[in-house]
């Protein structure tokens, strides 16, 4: 199964060679494509040749490119041909509405447990008032607890100032986190043959990636556990380290119903789960993280 993760910050030229990436810097590396999940080109002077492209398509890796701020702006995702593609496009346009709207609520309780557990890991507040509102979601969440949830935990997590749209280091980390976490959700999703711009609860036309942006909400606390740990450089830039480690995240374990597993394992196993909920319409199929903390995950030889 793949798992590594590569972000490349310097001048290289990215080429195939057999069945391995060689990235062409003052020396040659050499990664095996079938080991790769995920490719972060950090660089304006990166290039890479078709057969990559080829390959990242063939081996299911997600490319992502960043723009003039570093972030990531657009990902390549491999186009993989699905031998039930149209029965999964109908069963996604033929879910129940009630099945959509409890399997959302779901999504957002255990967002919400997950929020409560970074609270407690950081030796926060307010994790029982969260616990609270999680008991109190129902279908559909029509009293938009999950909104009320996060307006409480970023200023119990990050002061009482914080603001998701300001334009600092925090949000600047915590973007760039979420980033990579979607659109390595967006590959497995792809991956089973789903169309990701078809959503349980965000639906809009302007969105590739509603479908995604369910199924991250549970993920984003792990993203916030770390940049609450993260020492801010004095210079409040997001340096290549730090944007590595975001990425390395993927690596760090979480509790889902199977065990304990890798991040980019649990998203396999939520996109799974989601497959079995679409045939069986029923929301209890649902396999979700849960926050345990940041420990890498140890690969087993």
């Amino acid at each position: 199964m793949a798992w590594r993760s590569i972000m490349i910050s310097k001048p290289a030229r990215l080429r195939k060679e057999h069945y391995s990436l060689a990235i062409d810097q003052e020396q040659t590396a050499f990664v095996p494509f079938e080991d790769i999940a995920v490719i972060v080109l950090n660089h304006r002077e990166i290039t890479l040749t078709h057969p990559v492209l080829s390959a990242c398509g063939e081996y299911g890796i997600s490319l992502f490119a960043t723009g003039s701020t570093h972030h990531p702006s657009g990902v390549f995702l491999p186009f993989l041909p699905h031998s039930r593609a149209t029965r999964w496009l109908r069963l996604q346009l033929d879910l129940p509405r009630p099945v959509a709207k409890q399997a959302w609520a779901t999504i957002v309780r255990r967002k919400i447990a997950n929020q409560a557990v970074c609270l407690r890991l950081t030796n926060r507040n307010g994790a029982s008032r969260l616990e609270s509102y999680e008991r109190r979601v129902r279908s559909g969440d029509s009293n938009n607890l999950e909104g009320l949830a996060a307006a409480f935990y970023f200023v119990q997590l990050f002061g009482k100032d914080f603001r998701r749209n300001q334009t600092r280091f925090i949000n600047a980390a915590l973007d760039y986190g979420y980033a990579v976490m979607r659109g390595t959700i967006a590959r497995a999703l792809v991956a089973h043959g789903f169309l990701p711009s078809l959503g349980l609860f965000h639906a809009s036309e302007q969105n590739a990636f509603n479908l995604a942006d369910d199924i991250i909400e549970p993920f984003r606390p792990i993203v916030d556990l770390f940049v609450t740990n993260l020492v801010i450089p004095a210079d409040e830039m997001l340096h290549p380290e730090i944007k590595a480690a975001l990425i390395n995240l993927l690596n760090v374990d979480v509790s889902m119903p199977r065990g304990k597993m890798s991040v980019l394992s649990a998203i396999e196993h939520t996109v799974e789960s989601l497959a079995r909920l679409y045939e069986g319409n029923d929301k209890t199929f649902l396999e979700l993280p849960s926050l345990i903390g940041l420990e890498p995950h140890q690969l087993e030889y």
